[in-house]
């Protein structure tokens, strides 16, 4: 389960597909939180014709256009998990009832807290940040599902996003408004967890001597030393 050694320099890990679908995640999700941050909090009216101004409307639109991106981006993830390597599925494949994983994601909690001298290194992701991915994997289910059932409620019935989604979802939440409010508690989720991913990385990068930035873009993990 660990890969510890060290004795390789350089191991190709990410492929092209899943290191162009990060960004291309990443920047819909960026563009998703933004503009429904400010759905959920319009910008002041502007006086004049209504011709004169579609602030509102573009702000859902390009709300629209990245859910889309993200959406699309997701099914194309899960294929990439079943077609590529192995280091593009761990996070499907956690060892839940393995005393020694959770040993290991409790090390690698410590590291990042200043608690641990030095981490346990890998080749691919370690066990913290595979269960990190899964949990947003689900998050990711979450907001595609939420999304799509309150843009077919806003479309109305006879829409297929109403009887695919908005028909069953709409009921387990009990109202419009909480299914608005859990889906904007997802965005501020996302960005927690933008938060965190972005410390971690470097810290990983600089003070764990092991590519992380550079990796997610050429595919390639360096190990600077061979201090175990």
């Amino acid at each position: 389960m660990k890969e510890k050694t060290l004795k390789t320099k350089q191991v190709y890990v990410y492929e092209a597909p899943l290191r162009l679908w990060h960004w291309i995640n990443a920047a819909s999700i960026f563009v998703l939180s933004l503009s429904g941050y400010f759905i959920a909090h319009p910008p002041p009216s502007i006086g004049g014709e209504a011709f004169g101004h579609y602030n509102f409307a573009f702000i859902r639109y390009v709300h629209f256009v990245a859910a889309l991106l993200f959406d699309v981006g997701l099914m194309i993830r899960i294929y990439w998990a079943l077609a590529g390597n192995r280091f593009g599925r761990d996070f499907l494949l956690l060892p839940l009832f393995d005393r020694c994983w959770w040993t290991e994601v409790l090390k690698k909690i410590k590291w990042y807290l200043f608690l641990e001298k030095e981490p346990i290194k890998y080749v691919g992701a370690d066990p913290l940040n595979r269960l990190a991915t899964f949990c947003v994997f689900l998050l990711d289910w979450f907001m595609l599902i939420t999304g799509l059932a309150l843009f077919g409620e806003m479309d109305g019935m006879g829409t297929w996003a109403y009887y695919l989604f908005t028909i069953w979802v709409l009921p387990i939440f009990g109202s419009s408004q909480n299914l608005h409010t859990f889906h904007h508690l997802g965005m501020w989720l996302f960005v927690i967890f933008i938060l965190l991913h972005v410390y971690v990385v470097i810290r990983e990068d600089i003070l764990g001597r092991v590519s992380v930035i550079e990796t997610m873009i050429n595919g390639w993990r360096t190990f600077r030393d061979d201090r175990p």
